[in-house]
């Protein structure tokens, strides 16, 4: 193996590493956030794009080299080429075969695992910031409930204080109300006392006048009676006379 496709292997090997300490259980992704919150991560983000977009490249490039050697070593025509030139020419061709086909394998799973590795970083970053979301509208949810189940007892304090209010203002109006049917009773059976004393005066001011004007009658009878004895007694005196 050459000391590209070693170094190529050994990319590998570390992207196999890094994706098996990612997926970890017992590490949380707000760890994970932490860590690439920090300060050297922030410094190399410059070059991180630059970086991931020349590892691609790279990987592209000795992938399609693999491809064109395993699709060279993989014809009829060169093997056929190649014993007839010498008598180990198809080890050495399958030998040839199978190192473009490891170097094939080795570039393809590179470039895979390059891609996969990105993508988990982004969603761990995404998760982390999701849980936290999460904690924040957990709390706020919290607080809501416990500001609005103390809403709900001061206005069911409230409630029952408006009822007991209600209740005494209730038993103060049924006992002014009573008070008042009373006094109405009371103003009532004067009233009919008043009505009738009144009834009993205007029947004795009647009484007494019909007896004043029996008494003028009387009276003027009397007169009447009167002039005329004194009308006799004054014709006695003068036959007298």
């Amino acid at each position: 193996m050459t000391l590209q496709w070693v170094a190529v292997a050994t990319f590998l090997y570390a992207e196999i590493g890094l994706l098996l300490i990612f997926c970890l259980p017992f590490i949380p992704p707000q760890r994970w956030q932490k860590i690439f919150s920090f300060t050297v991560w922030g410094k190399i983000a410059t070059f991180w794009n630059k970086a991931f977009l020349t590892i691609i490249v790279l990987l592209i490039v000795l992938f399609l080299d693999a491809v064109r050697e395993v699709r060279k070593y993989s014809s009829s025509p060169a093997i056929e080429k190649g014993l007839t030139s010498r008598p180990g020419a198809y080890e050495h061709a399958q030998m040839k075969l199978f190192r473009s086909q490891r170097n094939l394998y080795i570039s393809g799973f590179s470039l895979f695992f390059w891609l996969v590795l990105r993508r988990l970083v982004i969603l761990i970053t995404q998760l982390a910031k999701e849980l936290s979301n999460k904690g924040v509208l957990k709390t706020q949810a919290e607080n809501t409930n416990e500001a609005a189940k103390k809403f709900m007892e001061e206005n069911e304090r409230l409630k029952q204080l408006l009822k007991s209010n209600a209740k005494e203002e209730e038993h103060i109006l049924e006992a002014e109300n009573k008070k008042l049917v009373e006094d109405q009773e009371k103003l009532k059976t004067e009233l009919k006392k008043t009505s009738d004393a009144l009834s009993k005066a205007q029947n004795d001011v009647m009484t007494m006048k019909m007896q004043s004007e029996r008494l003028s009658k009387e009276y003027d009878r009397l007169l009447k009676e009167h002039a005329e004895l004194q009308n006799c007694l004054g014709k006695d005196n003068k036959k007298g006379l």
